[in-house]
């Protein structure tokens, strides 16, 4: 079976980077720097959110599942030896695929996250040959690859889902709550530069590690619905999950648990 490797990524506004483009004088506080970003973006299209490439990664939550184990982990500032930068995070995700080569799910990855991890890898000179092939190096990856929309190498499930139709996009939240799962839990994405700027980095990567297992468990309905899973193998998957999370114990699973109301 190839493993299944869902993914999430946390993303703070690229302050050196803001500062280089509009010539900021280093004495400006980050938060200043970031506001006046937030400001200029809403001048010019109506809402806050920067461009793709203004987003710096501090956080990329996994979940893989190669059909009989199934484990959660983060790759952080803080989860690598030291204060891992940027670019670390990023290649460490990279050379997962490298190694392994597993079947990527995301909830709007093709449309943010991948994006994000391309223009921050470029950024920082990040070697990711695999990810990147399309049939040079493996014929099969002609046929099936990560960068193609509609090949299953890497299965965007929103995307699929709303059949590639930005107007029928629903959130994972909702979905996630509507079949019985937890949805988001500790805070969304819109907090999570508050919640940088005042240390908590710890529930940033928590609140993003169970995004990754309701994506995980989201997309696991879907194979499902799509005959790639019979009841049986979906209830064993499900229940994998489950019991995975109750031997870890920590209190983000212990609440995502009591939330979980349908197998």
């Amino acid at each position: 079976m190839i493993p299944v490797l869902v993914f999430d990524i946390e993303t703070i506004p690229d302050v050196a980077g803001l500062r280089r483009l509009h010539a900021v004088d280093p004495a400006v506080p980050d938060a200043e720097v970031a506001a006046m970003a937030f400001q200029l973006r809403r001048q010019a299209v109506g809402h806050d959110f920067l461009p793709l490439h203004l987003h710096r990664v501090i956080a990329i939550s996994c979940a893989l599942s190669d059909g009989e184990t199934f484990r959660v982990w983060s790759i952080s500032e803080t989860a690598l030896a030291g204060a891992a930068s940027e670019g670390e995070i990023i290649q460490r995700f990279f050379d997962g695929i490298e190694k392994y080569t597993p079947q990527l799910v995301s909830w709007n990855g093709a449309g943010f996250d991948l994006p994000v991890l391309h223009y921050r890898g470029l950024i920082h000179g990040v070697r990711a040959p695999r990810y990147w092939d399309t049939g040079d190096d493996d014929r099969e990856f002609r046929y099936n690859n990560y960068i193609s929309r509609y090949h299953m190498r890497h299965c965007d499930v929103m995307d699929l889902l709303s059949l590639y139709q930005s107007r029928a996009v629903a959130p994972l939240d909702e979905i996630a709550q509507l079949l019985g799962l937890p949805g988001k839990l500790g805070m969304d994405g819109s907090q999570v530069w508050n919640a940088y700027q005042a240390g908590r980095l710890a529930d940033i990567v928590n609140y993003c590690e169970t995004d990754v297992v309701n994506t995980y468990l989201v997309f696991l309905r879907f194979q499902a619905m799509r005959g790639a899973a019979n009841a049986e193998q979906y209830q064993a998957q499900s229940a994998l999950v489950r019991s995975t999370l109750e031997r870890l114990g920590e209190p983000h699973w212990q609440e995502f648990l009591s939330r979980w109301t349908v197998s």
